[in-house]
């Protein structure tokens, strides 16, 4: 496991953006020259299968190493998902989403591939320094992809692309010449990138003291096999926190709102 926690989010995004060319010209419209400002990252989220050698708890021993606790957790029930948040003392960190999918729930079908598919994983991956970046660790079929994704996008996303981040958020309360995230929704739409409409363009709100958007998934080629198929890799997500009635900052997440951002990787 990774003893320096600045190390491990550089790996995890420079793996990120090597899936996620978009990222770079977030950054780059976002930080607009004059005002160049670092862009703070809200949190970072995984996606996983509820399996033993792959349940939530062995991905979250990563960040629990490293001083996060876990602060929240959430029921998506449509999309078959648990979910629990951590946050680190030091709020510089990014806060850490994981979700995990209840494999029992899906179709047998869907289950005996995701079964066949953990089954190639060596059990002590996880635990390796270079999990949470570490890809896919068996292989998988155009067809069993396919499978997969009539049932479960979240389940076709995961056998695809394996262990990585899902995606990564700017801090909209971080950017120095931007106060909403209508502006930097407006920005994003002025420059061409395809927002997530899901529920609306913006989630959430002000009434719920989060307020998320996203752009949709960037699209990669995947070997299948001897095959190949274009799919959606991972996405860029915004967020903007507001002040609960007690005067701090809201660090939660709403299940209503994530629902929708989960969407942000559709293939339809």
């Amino acid at each position: 496991m990774h003893t320096n926690i600045d190390t491990l989010y550089d790996n995890l995004w420079q793996d990120y953006v090597a899936i996620t060319p978009s990222a770079h010209k977030v950054h780059a419209l976002l930080k607009h020259e004059e005002h160049s400002s670092e862009i703070v990252n809200d949190h970072v989220a995984f996606r996983t299968f509820n399996l033993e050698k792959t349940s939530l708890d062995k991905l979250a021993a990563h960040f629990l190493a490293l001083g996060y606790a876990e602060k929240g957790s959430y029921d998506f029930e449509a999309k078959k998902l648990d979910a629990r948040h951590f946050e680190h003392p030091d709020t510089t960190k990014p806060k850490v989403f994981i979700s995990e999918l209840r494999v029992q729930d899906l179709t047998e079908q869907s289950q005996a591939i995701i079964n066949k598919l953990v089954a190639q994983m060596d059990a002590q991956a996880v635990k390796n320094e270079d999990f949470l970046y570490s890809g896919r660790h068996w292989e998988l079929t155009k067809e069993e992809y396919e499978t997969l994704l009539e049932e479960s996008e979240y389940a076709a996303w995961l056998a695809a692309w394996g262990f990585r981040a899902n995606h990564f958020t700017v801090s909209v309360n971080h950017l120095h010449h931007i106060d909403t995230l209508a502006e930097v929704n407006a920005e994003l739409k002025e420059a061409g990138f395809p927002l997530n409409t899901v529920g609306g363009e913006i989630k959430g709100g002000e009434s719920v003291f989060l307020a998320q958007s996203s752009i949709m998934a960037d699209r990669q080629v995947v070997q299948f096999g001897s095959e190949e198929k274009e799919i959606p890799s991972c996405f860029y997500e915004f967020a903007q926190r507001y002040n609960m009635p007690n005067g701090e900052l809201y660090q939660g997440f709403v299940a209503e709102s994530a629902d929708k951002i989960f969407e942000s990787t559709n293939s339809k």
